[in-house]
């Protein structure tokens, strides 16, 4: 009988066929230290170049290795999901980008601090010269933005690099949502975390897939995942609206009491105006508010996660 891997590697890829194999060889190393079982799961996010061929040989040739092929590129968060729904460790799941950036060698230094009672170990990216300006000051703005609004905080620099303990990945995969921002969701679960810094490499090769465009989808995914707030400035629109309103009601009382010559029709028709957007402006807010109720519900997170301490972590 086959014997259950105590790690999983998952790599989610997407036309990486340059990287795969220097990657695999780096991975064999790594795991080689840990001296305990491990599989590596690649998952294929509809490549189109020959990084489904390239990793059908090296799976044909070692077998711990698992490969999964998505139908088509459905994005680095769903691929991300499916490899650690396969993943099949029982004892911890390190994720990891397969271009290199991320470095394997510090595998065994996130295992060694598992064993020492973390649930999460999460790296957390330092400044590279190699971080393009664009790609640093939106990644910048977006943790700032994101701690900000969201009801998660998310450490500034925090990377897909990580390693879960198992009752860690069970949890995630039984989170009922679709649309998951698993940056975001690792943070909301809970358990022992710490944080590990690390230098992220130069990639092996290629340039990154990760546009302009996808990194603004990407903040606003997970900014929506994880917060109400935009929501809810309607109703705060509205309080200033209102604030608005009582305050010209009373210039307009003031003036007239003093005997202050005031346009005919101007105060009615401006108070008439700044009511009704007041009174359109509360209906939304009303509104918003229920649909924010309405959209955390049909999330269907769980309302607690029961942390089950292990006896041992050998």
């Amino acid at each position: 009988m086959e014997q259950a891997p105590k790690y999983s590697f998952v790599l989610p890829v997407y036309n990486e066929a340059e990287n795969v194999e220097p990657m695999m060889e780096r991975l064999a190393t790594a795991g080689a230290k840990l001296d305990a079982p491990f599989e590596v799961v690649w998952v294929n996010d509809g490549s189109t170049d020959a990084t489904e061929a390239i990793l059908e040989k090296i799976a044909a040739a070692q077998s711990n290795v698992r490969t999964l092929h998505l139908s088509r590129n459905f994005g680095h968060m769903a691929a991300l999901c499916a490899g650690l729904e396969s993943a099949r460790a029982t004892h911890a799941v390190i994720t990891l980008d397969g271009d290199g950036q991320h470095p394997p060698e510090r595998i065994p230094e996130m295992v060694r601090l598992w064993q020492e009672g973390a649930d999460i170990v999460q790296t957390v990216r330092s400044d590279s010269g190699d971080l393009g300006p664009t790609k640093r000051v939106t990644s910048r703005w977006f943790y700032k933005v994101f701690n900000v609004l969201a009801d998660t905080d998310i450490p500034e620099g925090a990377a897909d690099f990580r390693l879960l303990d198992r009752e860690v990945v069970d949890a995630l995969n039984n989170l009922p949502e679709r649309a998951r921002f698993v940056r975001g969701l690792v943070h909301w679960v809970g358990f022992n975390k710490v944080l590990l810094p690390y230098a992220p490499e130069s990639r092996l090769s290629g340039e990154t897939k990760y546009s302009l465009l996808r990194m603004m989808a990407f903040a606003l995914s997970g900014i929506t995942s994880f917060s109400v707030r935009p929501l809810r400035l309607a109703f705060v629109l509205t309080l200033l609206v209102v604030a608005l309103v009582v305050v010209y009601l009373g210039y307009v009382l003031v003036a007239m009491s003093s005997g202050k010559y005031l346009t005919p029709g101007w105060t009615s028709t401006m108070f008439i105006i700044l009511l009704l957007g007041a009174a359109q402006l509360l209906v939304i807010g009303i509104a918003s508010e229920y649909l924010a109720r309405m959209y955390v519900e049909q999330k269907q997170r769980p309302v607690y996660i029961v942390r089950k301490r292990k006896t041992s972590r050998e």
